[in-house]
């Protein structure tokens, strides 16, 4: 019996994205204690924002190399190690009693953060048929929002009870439990009911270095089109909304700090509903395509009524349409349905990290360009109006490569 009719490939799923609920909820939980850091360790506004930053450049930097490691290695390896760095890497943040300390645990938190998309997608490809594979990614998808979920009021109400030390202590323990978890589930157990089969795919992923894969996955239309779906999609919600979403509403809306908070918990109940409400489209209507066009479309239409409405919508408006950028980055799950449809299991890995670097890389040049966008119009004419108007002409044009990409994507049968 293969590992694809397995019962057991359940037990699988579930060790993959419990592992993925907790490390996702460490990308963002370090915001919850920004006053206390800057009291207790006596640094400034920009070191903090550098210590937030640190943990995104490494994630980003490192996915394609993860992918060609992925591929070449296998995911399980990678995903125990990933799950044990972040554990470790929280584990010191706790224990921190200098800057340096903190800048160094992130890092490691980041390297660990790194490895979980790309090989829990290869894992996933490897214990789940094409169809199962893309209803199945949506919910991979939700998890990762229900990490940022966790990291919010659970968390915070966690940090109330213990303290932060502990609080992240114990986060950090917990982690490397999950990849102690992760080993006898993956390797362990699994090596034992699928030996086989594991020892045919190790000698069939090696058959081609490495460098060749590579050339040839950069000079595929088919891979470049996912990159620009990810681009696309990926950037304005990470970019914007974690960014930018705050100060807009306390500067255009005259918000309090807490009240333009609520804009991110409304992008994120659209980004739980997106994941696995568009995967179950897709594997519905047994076509990505059709339904992702349509996600691109309805997202390039919300950052262009931004424009419409002269940076300014009504507030519920407002609300609709932050809810709906939400629904459309839990979407751009699909991203990976399509690889898993496009490419085979010995370049998956390679290609998501291909794939996942495109969003993220949007996600990191959309808050600098507006950024940069505010800075000249305060700089010239004081007027921050429009100065976020101008602005949301970033997201609307990343909005519209990533169109781009999901209509020159070609499409096969589910």
């Amino acid at each position: 019996m293969g590992k694809q009719n397995s019962s057991y490939r359940w037990v699988v799923f579930v060790s993959v994205l419990f592992t993925y609920l907790l490390m996702a909820s460490q990308r963002t939980a370090p915001g919850l204690i920004t006053d206390q850091l800057m009291t207790d360790f006596k640094v400034t506004a920009t070191t903090i924002g550098l210590l937030a930053s640190i943990q995104f450049f490494v994630y980003t930097s490192l996915q394609i190399p993860m992918g060609i490691l992925a591929d070449r290695f296998g995911p399980n390896f990678f995903l125990i190690i990933g799950a044990t760095l972040t554990g470790v890497g929280t584990i010191l943040y706790s224990l921190g009693t200098h800057e340096f300390v903190l800048f160094f645990s992130r890092m490691l938190t980041g390297i660990g953060d790194a490895t979980i998309w790309v090989n829990m997608v290869l894992i996933l490809s490897q214990w789940f048929h094409k169809k199962e594979f893309v209803r199945l990614i949506g919910f991979a998808g939700m998890t990762g929002s229900l990490g940022f979920l966790l990291a919010t009021v659970p968390f915070s109400a966690w940090i109330h009870l213990l303290g932060w030390r502990l609080a992240f202590f114990s986060a950090g323990l917990l982690l490397c439990l999950c990849g102690l978890l992760l080993y006898f589930v993956l390797i362990k157990k699994a090596k034992k009911i699928f030996i086989e089969e594991q020892e045919v795919l190790t000698e069939f992923v090696q058959r081609e270095k490495t460098s060749v894969i590579l050339r040839r996955i950069l000079s595929n239309r088919q891979a470049w089109a996912l990159f620009f779906c990810h681009f696309g999609v990926v950037g304005g919600y990470v970019g914007f909304i974690s960014s930018w979403a705050v100060p807009y509403g306390m500067n255009m809306y005259e918000m309090t700090r807490s009240d333009a908070s609520q804009m991110i918990m409304i992008g994120l109940i659209g980004a739980l509903i997106g994941a696995p409400l568009t995967s179950w489209i897709s594997s519905r209507l047994e076509s990505i395509k059709r339904p992702y066009i349509v996600v691109h479309l309805i997202v390039l239409f919300c950052w262009c009524s931004f424009l419409l409405f002269k940076g300014h919508p009504s507030l519920f408006i407002l609300m609709l349409l932050f809810f709906i950028i939400g629904y459309g980055y839990g979407a751009s799950a699909l991203t990976f349905a399509a690889v898993r449809q496009s490419f085979p299991i010995k370049e998956s890995g390679i290609v998501s990290g291909f794939a996942n670097t495109g969003g993220f890389l949007s996600a990191v040049l959309l808050p600098i360009i507006f950024g940069y966008i505010l800075d000249y119009f305060q700089s010239t004419s004081g007027n921050l109006g429009d100065g976020y108007y101008y602005g949301f002409t970033a997201p609307v044009l990343f909005s519209t490569i990533g169109l781009i990409g999901a209509m020159i994507y070609k499409e096969n049968s589910i």
